[in-house]
């Protein structure tokens, strides 16, 4: 009784000092049950899809009923919800905000003194709140349920990206080390070079069959090797079948793949992409996009919900179908810029923060356009 009275007297003061009315919380909630609505029934498409392919595979490995759902759908769903959620925003207002201008209930609600400004009181709390659901799942939720997806893929169908090859990592100013080779699943290395410098000189170079990195202290196991330094001019030369030595790196400096930074929460991504810098890997324009999409994502919900109502708000004799149409064509469109910019910071082209954010500005300009000439 506590909690319904608290929450009570919290909703009377939200409406008195806000202004909210009745007609906000119906939009609000015609919004928010639309986008729901729509997730749940992509979610189970995509389920039974994926479930009717993989089916086979899940008896043919003999897992579990519980594995399946805990282990698998449970990890598996997150990451679908993320990614078409501002997709699904943007069409699920065009959908309810359409038949709202078919019914002419925009029209009456303008036609009673409330402004155009006024009318998008509800669908900005509404992409709030889906914005902030969208951060909660990128930046937390979605890397968690990607790393336990890929140990149940190790673990039953040993098919997830394992290994890497021909790796160079700085290990600091003055050394660099390469790998032929490189295993995740058992934190080793093949083949296995360090070098280190004096003005230009190498004065030390240890070869070595394997490296493996010990959990326990730290440390980095190189089997089969042949260490060269120059001391005073002079080279000594040892051999061995077991070295046990420290590196300033650690496995993930190894597994250079853009699925590595999806299974880092946003701090220890931003984490991960200094140490990347420092070391001069080349995968660091694809771990910076990963950071800047885990934002720019979330935000471009508002964004495509703004747009949404201004395509759908004027009422078409043609009706919803037109704005279906409309909107589908700038989703798409969104769709097609984000996959262009991503491969021009990819490349080189363009700065990773300006390549992620472009398309979000583009259609930024667009929504503003779209809403001067909207139904007023």
């Amino acid at each position: 009784m506590k909690i319904r009275e608290q929450w009570h007297r919290f909703s009377e003061l939200f409406r008195e000092k806000t202004g909210w009315k009745i007609l906000d919380s119906y939009l609000l909630r015609k919004f928010l049950g639309s986008v729901i609505y729509s997730i749940a029934l992509l979610m189970t498409i995509v389920v039974i899809f994926d479930l009717s392919e993989n089916i086979q595979r899940f008896m043919d490995k003999g897992v579990p009923v519980g594995q399946i759902i805990t282990g698998y759908y449970l990890n598996f769903i997150p990451y679908f919800i993320n990614l078409f959620i501002p997709l699904f925003t943007f069409i699920s207002v065009i959908w309810f905000t359409s038949k709202l201008s078919s019914h002419n209930e925009i029209v009456s609600i303008l036609g009673n003194g409330i402004s155009f400004r006024r009318f998008l009181r509800p669908y900005l709390v509404g992409s709030i709140i889906i914005m902030l659901v969208s951060l909660l799942l990128a930046n937390l939720v979605v890397p968690y349920t990607n790393a336990r997806l890929n140990e149940f893929k190790y673990a039953y169908f040993g098919r997830a990206a394992i290994s890497t090859s021909y790796i160079h990592v700085k290990n600091d100013s003055k050394s660099y080390i390469f790998v032929e080779r490189w295993d995740r699943r058992q934190d080793q290395g093949y083949f296995v070079t360090y070098e280190a410098f004096d003005q230009q000189r190498i004065v030390e170079k240890i070869s070595a069959q394997t490296m493996q990195f010990n959990k326990t202290n730290g440390h980095w196991i190189l089997h089969k090797y042949v260490r060269r330094q120059i001391i005073d001019g002079v080279e000594h030369v040892s051999t061995g079948d077991y070295l046990d030595t420290t590196f300033n790196v650690l496995p993930v400096n190894f597994s250079q793949d853009v699925f590595i930074s999806e299974t880092m929460p946003f701090t220890q991504l931003r984490k991960f992409i200094r140490e990347e810098k420092r070391r001069g890997s080349n995968m660091v324009a694809s771990y910076q996009i990963e950071a800047h999409k885990r934002v720019s994502n979330p935000l471009g919900i508002i964004i495509m919900t703004f747009l949404g109502v201004s395509v759908s708000s004027r009422k078409n004799a043609r009706g919803v179908g037109v704005h279906i149409f409309i909107g589908m064509g700038l989703a798409f469109t969104f769709i097609f810029l984000q996959q262009i910019s991503t491969v021009f910071s990819v490349s080189g082209g363009l700065p990773p923060v300006l390549g992620t954010w472009f398309p979000n500005l583009i259609f930024l300009t667009v929504t503003i356009v779209l809403l001067k000439m909207a139904q007023k």
